[in-house]
Parts: C-alpha cells; structure tokens; sequence
C-alpha cells in the first residue's frame, strides 16, 4: 500500500470524530471510579470496541453514501478515498466488512470479561449486534436512517446513553440517575458534531434526498438547535457538579464553557458552508475536553485511589 492510499484509508477512518468514542467510555468509567469500581482492561476494550465500531459508522457511511450518488465534488466537506477514485467500492466494502469483525471480536472479548451473570451477557450481546447494524444503516439499505433525519437521535443513544451507561455498568454492574445525566450531556454534545456535519452539507444533501434533520429544519433552525444542543449539554454537566459534587472539581468542565458559547456564535452567525468546514474537528475536540475535564474532577475527588 503506498502513501497515497494509506493517507486516504486514514482520512476515511476520520480521525476527527473518533474523539467521540473515546469521551463517553472515559466519562463512564470515570463515573465507576467515583462509584467504588475501575477495571482497567474493561476501560482499554471499552475504549478499543468503541473506536473500531466509529470506524465502522464512517466506512458504511462513505459507502452507502457512494451508492446513493450523495458524496460527490460538490460536498463541502473534504472528499473521501472512494470519490477521489484511491478506493474502490469493492475495496471499501472488504475493508468494513474486517472492521466489523475486528469490532465482533474486541465487543465480544469486553461482553466475556465484563459480564457476571447470562443475562447481562446476552443483553450486552445483543446491544453489540445492534450498534453494529446501527453503524451500517445509517447510511446502506433501503431506507437508511440517515436518510430519514433519526441520525441525531441515533447518536444520543449510543455516544450518550449506550456509550457512558454501558462502560458504567460493565464495571459497576448497577445503573444509577445520575450516570443518566451525564450520559445525555455526553450524548447531546456528540449530537451537535453531526448536526455540524448535517448544517455543512445541507444544500448537497437537500439535493439528493438525504433529509437529515438539519435539512428538515432548515439553515436557521438547525443552527438554533444547535445553540440548544450545547446549552442543554451545559447545564446537564452544571446540575450534576450542584447536585452531587462535594468538591470545587467538579466545576472543572465549566472552563470548556466559554469555548462552546464562541463555537455556538460563529455557528449561528456562519454565512457560508465554507465557514463551517473548521467547526465539526473543533466541537469533536470540544466534546473531547468537557469530557475529559469532568472525568478528571472525579478522579481527584476520589483521590485516584486505583
């Protein structure tokens, strides 16, 4: 494999977004630490599993949106190995369907380790299969979710409430309310970088019939919805350092909080699809640091007693 065919295999990976993953199995297992519970190789193939399913996500992506003409040259996003001709479909399509085993056998290493009893083994089984299917129909099949405008809700759920919840329980083995709150702040903020995503491509996606939400709602709406998006997520992370923090760290996330309210402005006042291109890398970062900024206050509350 030479560079230019590695450099595009990497950017169809998209490295940007795999901050995401990485954020809500942090959180998560922050969470069990603060609780009593931390398994060290539970958090590593958490966070593996959870890498390699993103990268399913954004190979049958760029695949099915390759089969439905969607991704051309006229995307304002930065063009993937299959449309710049590096990457044959039938190459793209061999190398999700490795990326779904390697994801089938890291999911089911973590499910064998993790679990304590048959039921949350077959639970935690079936919940694998199905954010593998999630991942792939998004955009392939028939009537793909993508193209229906249930991506954002599908994010919610598996970066938030999967995502946090999930490596929460496989180390603590018990839900409680709180992980909920944070798991949905988690969730929403990864929400808002495919709502990035969705308000960058909007005149392209309107065109071929991918009706994301964003399409839906129209520029304006979709730009206030994201405005929502990170003062919900904000306030979520605000009442759980007010309700259960008993220490000043739990206020850490708080310094991120300036950061997202300039992202939001220029999201809001963007003009042209151009000026959003820089936004979706910067709101995955951002995610990325609220999260790890409030896993850190956990862990100097707990006094990092591993």
């Amino acid at each position: 494999m030479d560079k230019t065919s590695l450099k595009m295999w990497l950017e169809t990976a998209r490295p940007k977004t795999l901050p995401l993953a990485l954020a809500s199995i942090v959180s998560g297992s922050a969470l069990a630490k603060w609780n009593g519970s931390f398994s060290l190789p539970i958090l590593l193939l958490s966070i593996l599993t959870a890498l390699l399913l993103q990268i399913v996500s954004n190979f049958a992506n760029d695949y099915g949106d390759h089969l439905k003409g969607s991704d051309t040259a006229e995307r304002i996003g930065p063009l993937r190995g299959i449309q710049h001709g590096v990457i044959s479909p039938k190459q793209l399509k061999i190398g999700l369907i490795l990326v779904i085993l390697a994801t089938l056998c890291c999911g089911s290493a973590l499910i064998l380790l993790a679990t304590e009893s048959w039921q949350d083994l077959i639970a935690f089984a079936v919940l694998g299969v199905v954010a593998v299917l999630a991942s792939i129909t998004y955009t392939i099949g028939r009537k793909p979710y993508g193209y229906l405008g249930l991506g954002d809700i599908s994010v919610l759920i598996f970066f938030g409430w999967l995502g946090v919840g999930g490596s929460y329980y496989l180390q603590i083995h018990r839900l409680d309310f709180p992980v909920l709150m944070v798991a949905t702040a988690c969730g929403l903020l990864a929400t808002a970088v495919l709502n990035i995503n969705n308000l960058r491509d909007i005149e392209q996606d309107r065109k071929v019939g991918k009706n994301t939400l964003a399409v839906r709602l129209g520029d304006k709406p979709a730009k206030i919805y994201h405005c929502w998006l990170l003062a919900c997520a904000m306030g979520l992370y605000l009442a759980f350092a007010l309700l259960y923090f008993p220490h000043w760290f739990g206020a850490l996330p708080i310094l991120t909080f300036p950061l997202l309210i300039k992202h939001a402005w220029t999201v809001f006042h963007a003009e042209q699809p151009q000026q959003l291109r820089p936004m979706l890398a910067q709101m995955s970062l951002l995610a990325l640091s609220v999260n790890l900024l409030f896993s850190a206050g956990l862990l100097l509350s707990s006094g990092f007693n591993w």
